[in-house]
């Protein structure tokens, strides 16, 4: 007998899966492809990707590739990353930022997602408790694949959307993960150094107290935007401002960002010796890795000093240029008594932004009522696609959204404000 539809959606499955949340991004993107097939002129600033015709990977790195290919470098790569490579990247994150670590404490991956994957899975137990900031990409859906307990931190503005140990300590003694990013996505903000300073003291107190025999509590510390920071920004991380945090660190890092190298897939983490050796044996069975030309070819493109130097600074100068594009963008129409602002750009290539628009009333009057009914209106009336914050955790009332400039050009930006200062004077 033929299985109908409506008997196949009654079927039992797992309920890790059943209670999987979908992701908020990938249906707005859903919409807003909709409206792209049937002729609108949209501006796409959702994801956070590049388009590589206005950020190509670096030459050398493209060349490399092409030549690992010819080569015939296509079978299984080593399960945790190509010797060559791990060399590599060791001397490429030492020259760069001063990291300490040396090629066997190191792992690479296809990409971020799955480090960040085995990093819960080889540190987390179910019902564990994991702590982490809201808005923050995707720590509510790992903690749910771990069967955590999530302890969501909802930051505000006032901190740039950074949290604080004052706002972690109360939970920290049952917590098995502390889940941070920075510069973080969405927000484009990034720790203070002192602010930073008082989570890596919060931790190794509350380690000291568990003492030897009890599983201490971890940080998970994804930094992959790390290198695209602007202005007098510097990034600071864990263990340079505690040497003592290396036995309790997990460092995500890769070369998706800074590169605009997405969908190369090569990414790394980095940390204590037994911690990375057990992630290996987990993402050795789940087959995660990176595909060994482009991991040979990266191997070969790191070393290549004067040529990463190079890449680096044009696009962070170009990443910026667009970033304060926007913000200025933002704070003219601010300026104008519209009820929009935007942060200050410090890192990624994300711009927080806000529409506080609830209570408006449209041309038609439609009253706009919540923070849906405003995505909807900016992206109808001003044809401008953001993603609101509570697709990354935060509350359903927030009003502030992630801006991505990896697909946008200086050159569409007056028409980008036209439209948007239009749509909003049509408010009332």
């Amino acid at each position: 007998m033929e299985t109908t539809l409506e008997q196949q959606t009654d079927l039992i499955v797992s309920e890790m899966a059943e209670n999987l949340i979908g992701s908020e991004i990938i249906k707005l993107a859903g919409e807003i492809k909709a409206k792209i097939r049937a002729g609108e002129q949209i501006y796409n600033f959702t994801i956070g990707d590049f388009n590589p015709k206005l950020f190509p990977i670096p030459d050398e790195l493209k060349v490399a590739i092409i030549e690992a290919y010819q080569n015939d470098e296509t079978n299984y790569p080593a399960a945790n990353g190509m010797p060559e490579l791990r060399e590599a990247v060791s001397k490429f994150i030492h020259t760069t930022g001063g990291f300490e670590y040396p090629a066997d404490q190191l792992l690479i991956s296809g990409g971020a997602r799955p480090l960040i994957y085995a990093t819960y899975q080889a540190l987390v137990d179910p019902e564990d408790a994991v702590i982490f900031p809201v808005p923050s990409w995707n720590n509510n859906h790992y903690s749910h694949l771990s069967g955590a307990k999530q302890v969501l931190l909802e930051t505000t503005a006032e901190n740039n959307f950074m949290p604080s140990a004052k706002e972690i300590e109360p939970y920290i003694k049952e917590a098995s993960l502390i889940a941070l990013c920075s510069p973080l996505n969405p927000t484009g903000t990034t720790f203070s150094k002192e602010g930073l300073e008082e989570i890596c003291d919060l931790v190794l107190a509350e380690n000291q107290r568990r003492g030897p025999h009890q599983k201490p509590v971890y940080l998970l510390f994804d930094q992959i935007y790390w290198i695209l920071t602007y202005g007098e920004t510097k990034h600071y991380h864990p263990v340079a401002l505690r040497p003592a945090m290396k036995d309790y660190t997990v460092y995500i890092d890769g070369l998706s960002k800074a590169f605009a190298a997405t969908g190369v897939r090569v990414g790394w983490a980095m940390g204590p010796q037994k911690i990375i050796d057990k992630m290996k044996a987990i993402l050795s069975h789940v087959g995660a890795w990176s595909p060994k030309a482009e991991q040979m070819a990266v191997s070969r493109y790191l070393p290549q000093e004067a040529a990463v130097t190079n890449y680096l600074n044009n696009i962070k100068q170009q990443l910026n240029d667009l970033l304060v594009a926007f913000y200025n963008g933002f704070q003219a129409l601010k300026q104008k008594g519209h009820g929009v602002d935007a942060i200050t750009p410090q890192a990624a290539l994300y711009l927080t932004v806000r529409f506080d628009l609830k209570g408006k009333k449209t041309a038609e009057g439609k009253v706009l009522e919540n923070t849906a009914d405003i995505t909807q209106y900016i992206l109808n009336e001003a044809k401008l696609a953001v993603v609101p914050f509570y697709a990354f955790g935060a509350s359903k009332d927030s009003t502030w959204y992630r801006l991505s400039v990896g697909t946008a050009s200086m050159d569409a930006m007056d028409d980008i404000f036209a439209q948007l200062e239009s749509a909003l004077q049509k408010l009332n």
